[in-house]
């Protein structure tokens, strides 16, 4: 007897446990007030050399844990604060600031950033091997999901760009004849697809994703050949068809102009045989040569 799987909401595991943290701003002040602050502790430990020696710990100490809180942080980039292992929060602002003494800070960079993904070989949508690459723009929206929650942001978004690339190139066939959606007719709409299945994925990271773009569409090298004959054939196909087309039209502009003018009155065979000439000559792929009639019409 088969047991039909539970179907499954959360991460798959045995705890399925994530980091549930959001970025919130540090407590931080002007450095510069931490700057007149250790110049004071120096006061401070000068004067007990000359009246009671014993607390010249205490203005060193305040200097050292004064000294130890600054932070410089660039524009573009912010600082995450961990005390002893907790989040306390994420200096945004550009500047010289004091935070927390005795804390880890880590810089992370909020700019925009882009790469390029491998050229990937998958199976479209027919089961065609084509060969396709993307261009991803992102930035760091969220620095503390980033830090925390998973252990290489960078690497983490390379990979799940890739596997969304690999999921939206199987979904759609690489050309389609009629008006349906294609990798190569409807780039737009795959690009804006594939920018919504790419920010889905890394949203556990608090990453943004600004854009994403195909940079790279082709068939692979062991069909490329077949598929280029075919291209051709189809497009020899619609040049035929145009000019056939275009053909009967002319030849029935003839008979029409020929008979509103009275310049010849034709039998049905001899417009047949007219038709025929003048399908020949227009339909040929070289010039005709021209023959003169030194007879009568019917001879």
């Amino acid at each position: 007897m088969s047991v039909a799987p539970a179907s499954v909401t959360g991460p798959v595991g045995q705890q399925g446990a994530r980091v549930a943290i959001s970025q919130r701003p540090a407590l931080a002040v002007n450095g510069w007030l931490g700057v007149i602050l250790i110049a004071a502790c120096v006061w401070a430990a000068i004067w007990p050399l000359r009246s009671q020696p014993a607390w010249l710990w205490l203005p060193i100490l305040v200097a050292a844990l004064v000294a130890s809180s600054f932070v410089v942080v660039a524009p573009g980039r912010t600082s995450v604060v961990q005390f002893f292992g907790s989040y306390v929060g994420t200096v945004s602002r550009a500047g010289f600031w004091c935070v927390l003494p005795i804390t880890v800070r880590r810089s992370v960079s909020i700019r925009v950033r882009n790469f390029e993904t491998n050229h990937l070989k998958v199976n479209d949508a027919d089961g065609n091997p084509v060969e396709i690459a993307a261009i991803v723009v992102w930035q760091v929206a969220d620095t503390a999901k980033s830090v925390y929650a998973v252990d290489n942001y960078q690497d983490f978004v390379s990979v799940q760009a890739e596997s969304a690339l690999r999921h939206v190139a199987t979904t759609h066939p690489y050309d389609n004849a009629g008006d349906g959606e294609s990798l190569r007719g409807s780039t737009d709409m795959v690009a804006e697809e594939l920018a919504h299945e790419v920010s889905e994925r890394v949203a556990i990271a608090g990453v943004e994703i600004v854009e994403v773009r195909i940079s790279h569409l082709a068939y692979a090298q062991e069909i490329a050949q077949a598929m280029l004959r075919r291209q051709q054939a189809n497009a020899v196909v619609a040049a035929r068809a145009r000019i056939v087309e275009g053909a009967v039209g002319m030849v029935e502009m003839a008979l029409a102009r020929l008979a509103d003018n009275q310049v010849v009155d034709l039998d049905e065979e001899r417009k047949a045989g007219m038709v025929s000439n003048l399908l020949v000559v227009l339909c040929g792929d070289q010039p005709p040569s021209p023959v003169v009639n030194a007879g009568s019409l019917y001879t």
